[in-house]
C-alpha cells in the first residue's frame, strides 16, 4: 500500500471509524472498521516470551493451553552476551512467536537505561550504556519484525524508575538526555527501522510523556523523521485534546470502559467542537495503516509463525550459555574451584530457594507461561547425571520463624557433601508483594521490597530473607562453595563477597537457564558473560543516589527526581572519580586466557579509523572473548567522562589460537553533546583509544589527535 493507496482510504472514513481505529477496544486489541476491511491491531506483552491470552475485558487469563511458548532471556542477560548475533536470534524467535500467536505488535524491547540499581525493571532493560543498550536492541527489533510483527520500542522516555511512575517528573539537562537517555531510542528509531514506540508514564519538563510535544512530535517524528506508530503504555493518557496534539497515536489502557477511553467519546467530542482538527486524526490513521501494511496485514502472503519449535527451544539455551558471567574464580588449596570435575564428585549439596523456582510466570508484563523452565536445581541434576547424588536444601524462607532451621539444614547438608553449590539472590515474585486490581496499582506491606518486577523498586540492595547471614556461614563452613546470584542488576555482595572463592553472576534466563548455568559449572560451556552494569560495593556509592536522587522527592503533591548525576551514569561516574567497586563494568572471567597485542589505527578517510588487534587464547580451553574499545579524552574543553564505550566484538579462539580483529570508529563517536548550541560537537585535541577487557582491565592504548567538528543532532 502506498501513500496515494493510504490517503485515499483515509478519505473514505468516517471521523467515528478514524476513533475507533486509535483506542483500545479490548485490553490488547484496537478496533478495525469491518466495512473498509481494516482489521484491528492485536497487541501483546512481552519482551521475554509473549504472554498468556487475556479476554478483552477481564484481567483473568482464559487460562486454556494454547498459549504455552517458549521462555526467552531477559534483557539483561541478552546485553551479559555482548553479541549482537545473539540479540538478532532471540528477537527472531520471539517475533516468530507473536506472529504464530496472531499478534501484530509486541510491547518490547524495554531499552531504558539502568539508573539506579534499585529500579525494579532492570532485568527488562539491558544497560548502563547506552551504546551497549544501542548495539543489542537493533538486532533484536530486525529479528522480531523480520516475521511480519512490530515491536513497540519502550518506555520513552526517561522512565528508570517504577516509584510514582504515573506521576513523578523527571529533572534531567538536555546533555544527559541526549548523551544517555535518548542514544538508545534514536538508534531503534534510525537504524532498527522500529515502526513502533511506546511512550512512558512519567512527566518530562512537567507533562506527562503522552502529552509532550516536544518529545514525540519534535524529537522523535521531526528530528528523527519517525513515520511510525506511538502508542501509550496501559493508562498513560490523561489528556485527549493534549495527547492528541503532542504525538500520541493510540491510547490504551487497563481498564474495561473503553468507549471512555481518552482518544474514544472525549477525543471524538473535542473533534465535532472544533477543539481539535480533523488533520490531526487523519496523521494517526495514517501512521497505522502505514504500520500495518509493513507487517502485511492486508496481503494473503504475511507470514504465519510458529511457537514452541524445537529450534527457538535450541535458541533460548545458546543464548543463556553466553549471559552467564563468571565474576570469581580464586584458588583453593592450589586449584581454581571452577570447573567443577565430575569424576572426583560423589554427592552435591544445591542449597537456596532460587535453585527451585521458576521465575516465568511472574515480574509483571513480562510474565508468561512458559511451555517449560528449567530450574539451577533441575539444571545440575541433569548435568550431573545418575552416578552424582544431588541433595537440596531451601536454605532460607520468606519466614523469619523458619530461617534458622532452613539454615541448619543446609549446613548440616554442606558438611556432608563433596560440592556445595549456592543459589540465591532476588527473584520476580514475593507472595507478600501483590499487584493490585490492574496493572498500574500496587500494593504491598511494611517489608522491605526487594524483588525484580515491574511495579516494584527494591528498598535496597540487601539480598532478601537473611541470605547475608546464610552466606557467611556456609561461606566459613565450606569455602569451596560455588555461589550464584540471580538479579537483574546489583545487589549488596560486601558481607561475604571477600570468602567466595567461586561467583557466577545470573539473571532470568529463559526456559534453558537452568541447563545453561549448569553447563558453565561443569566445564561444559566456557562461560563468556559480561557485565553491563556496575556492581558497587554498596548502594550510597550510586551515583544516582550519591550525586542525584532516586525515588525523588515523591511526597507531596509534586513529585520530582532529580538527575542531578548528570552524564555521569554507571561506570561513567566510577571511572571518572576513580571509585572502588567490587565488579566493573564489563567484568566476565573464563577458564582460559586472552592475551591482546599490536594494535594499530588507521584512518580510512577524513572521518572514520579501523582498529586492528590480535586476539590470543593462551590458555588450554577454547573460549570466546569480548574485546571492548573506549575512547578517552585527554584534555577534554570542558567536563565529560573519562572513558565511554564506542565498539565492541566478541570472537571465538580454539586454545591457542590468534586472530587479528577489525572495529572502526568514526570521528563522531568521539563527540559531546553542546546544550548551549544543541548539537553534537568533537573537540580539537588528543584522545587515547583504548582496547580492554572489562573498563578497568586495560589491554593496548594508542593516542590520536582529532581536529573539531560540529555535528547536527
Amino acid at each position: 500500500m502506498n501513500e496515494k493507496e493510504i490517503d485515499e482510504l483515509v478519505s473514505q472514513l468516517t471521523l467515528e471509524e478514524k476513533i475507533k481505529m486509535i483506542h483500545g477496544a479490548g485490553l490488547f486489541r484496537t478496533e478495525g472498521v469491518k466495512e473498509k476491511n481494516i482489521p484491528p491491531l492485536y497487541f501483546s506483552d512481552g519482551p521475554l516470551g509473549v504472554r498468556t491470552e487475556f479476554p478483552d475485558a477481564s484481567w483473568i487469563p482464559y487460562g486454556y493451553t494454547d498459549d504455552f511458548v517458549s521462555y526467552l532471556p531477559c534483557g539483561t542477560a541478552l546485553a551479559s552476551t555482548w553479541n549482537p548475533d545473539l540479540a538478532y536470534k532471540c528477537g527472531s524467535v520471539l517475533g516468530e512467536e507473536a506472529r504464530g500467536r496472531g499478534k501484530d505488535m509486541i510491547l518490547g524491547p524495554g531499552i531504558n537505561i539502568m539508573r539506579s540499581p534499585l529500579c525494579g525493571r532492570n532485568f527488562e532493560y539491558m544497560s548502563e550504556d547506552p551504546y551497549l543498550v544501542s548495539k543489542i536492541c537493533v538486532p533484536y527489533i530486525k529479528g522480531v519484525q523480520e516475521n511480519d510483527v512490530s515491536v513497540c520500542v519502550k518506555h520513552f522516555a526517561l522512565n528508570n524508575q517504577e516509584t510514582e511512575r504515573l506521576e513523578v517528573n523527571v529533572e534531567v539537562s538536555d546533555r544527559a538526555l541526549y548523551e544517555i537517555y535518548l542514544p538508545a531510542f534514536k538508534a531503534a528509531i534510525e537504524e532498527g527501522d522500529a515502526y513502533a514506540l511506546m511512550c512512558a508514564y512519567n512527566r518530562w519538563e512537567g507533562l506527562h510523556c503522552s502529552a509532550n510535544k516536544r518529545l514525540l512530535t519534535q524529537i522523535l517524528k521531526s528530528d528523527w523523521h519517525f513515520d511510525g506508530v506511538v502508542v501509550s503504555d496501559w493508562g498513560a493518557v490523561h489528556d485527549a485534546k493534549s495527547a492528541a496534539e503532542a504525538g500520541l497515536d493510540i491510547d490504551m489502557n487497563v481498564t474495561y470502559s473503553f468507549d471512555e477511553y481518552c482518544f474514544a467519546q472525549p477525543l471524538l467530542k473535542e473533534v465535532k467542537a472544533g477543539h481539535v482538527s480533523e488533520s490531526v486524526i487523519d496523521d494517526k490513521i495514517k501512521r497505522i495503516l502505514r504500520l500495518m501494511d509493513k507487517v502485511h496485514i492486508f496481503s494473503s502472503s504475511r507470514k504465519e509463525g510458529s511457537y514452541n519449535n524445537p529450534e527457538h527451544q535450541a535458541r533460548a539455551l545458546e543464548i543463556a550459555r553466553e549471559s552467564v558471567i563468571l565474576l570469581k574464580n580464586d584458588e583453593l588449596n592450589g586449584k581454581k574451584i571452577l570447573p567443577l570435575n565430575k569424576a572426583q564428585i560423589k554427592t552435591i549439596a544445591v542449597i537456596g530457594e532460587n535453585a527451585d523456582v521458576l521465575q516465568s510466570h511472574a515480574g509483571g508484563s513480562a510474565e508468561i507461561k512458559s511451555l517449560y523452565e528449567i530450574t539451577p536445581l533441575l539444571g545440575i541434576a541433569m548435568e550431573a547425571g545418575g552416578n552424582i547424588k544431588v541433595k537440596y536444601e531451601k536454605g532460607y524462607s520468606p519466614d523469619p520463624a523458619k530461617s534458622e532451621e532452613l539454615r541448619n539444614k543446609a549446613l548440616k547438608l554442606a558438611r556432608e557433601c563433596d560440592a556445595v553449590i549456592y543459589v540465591g539472590g532476588c527473584a520476580h515474585y514475593n507472595p507478600k508483594f501483590q499487584m493490585g486490581t490492574n496493572a498500574i496499582g500496587v500494593t504491598k506491606d511494611d517489608e522491605p521490597c526487594r524483588i525484580d518486577s515491574e511495579g516494584f523498586d527494591r528498598d535496597d540492595m540487601t539480598l532478601p530473607y537473611g541470605q547475608d547471614e546464610l552466606l557467611c556461614s556456609l561461606l566459613k563452613e565450606r569455602p569451596d562453595t560455588v555461589t550464584v546470584i540471580f538479579s537483574g542488576n546489583a545487589v549488596d555482595m560486601t558481607k561475604w563477597i571477600d570468602s567466595a572463592s567461586a561467583l557466577i553472576a545470573t539473571t532470568y534466563n529463559g526456559m534453558e537457564g537452568g541447563r545453561a548455568l549448569a553447563e558453565v559449572i561443569f566445564g561444559k560451556t566456557n562461560p563468556s558473560g559480561k557485565l553491563s552494569y556496575t556492581i558497587p560495593r554498596q548502594l550510597l556509592d550510586c551515583p544516582a543516589h550519591c550525586l542525584g536522587d532516586f525515588p525523588g522527592d515523591i511526597k507531596g503533591d509534586v513529585k520530582t527526581v532529580h538527575y542531578r548525576e548528570d552524564i555521569f551514569i554507571g561506570y561513567r561516574y566510577f571511572e571518572t572519580y576513580k571509585k572502588d567497586v567490587l565488579f566493573p563494568f564489563g567484568h566476565g572471567l573464563s577458564y582460559t586466557n586472552f592475551e591482546y597485542s599490536d594494535m594499530e589505527v588507521i584512518p580510512v578517510d577524513s572521518e572514520r579509523f579501523k582498529i586492528i588487534l590480535n586476539v590470543e587464547n593462551t590458555g588450554s580451553m577454547a573460549g570466546k572473548e569480548t574485546v571492548e574499545l573506549y575512547i578517552s579524552p585527554l584534555a577534554p574543553a570542558c567536563q565529560r567522562s573519562s572513558i565511554e564505550l564506542k565498539a565492541f566484538k566478541k570472537v571465538f579462539l580454539e586454545a591457542g589460537e590468534r586472530k587479528r580483529i577489525v572495529l572502526e570508529l568514526s570521528k563522531k563517536d568521539f563527540a559531546r553533546f553542546d546544550s548551549d548550541y544543541m548539537c553534537w560537537k568533537t573537540d580539537e585535541g588528543a584522545y587515547e583509544i583504548i582496547a580492554a577487557s572489562s573498563v578497568r582491565d586495560k589491554r593496548l592504548v594508542k593516542e590520536i589527535f582529532l581536529d573539531g567538528e560540529v555535528y547536527e543532532k
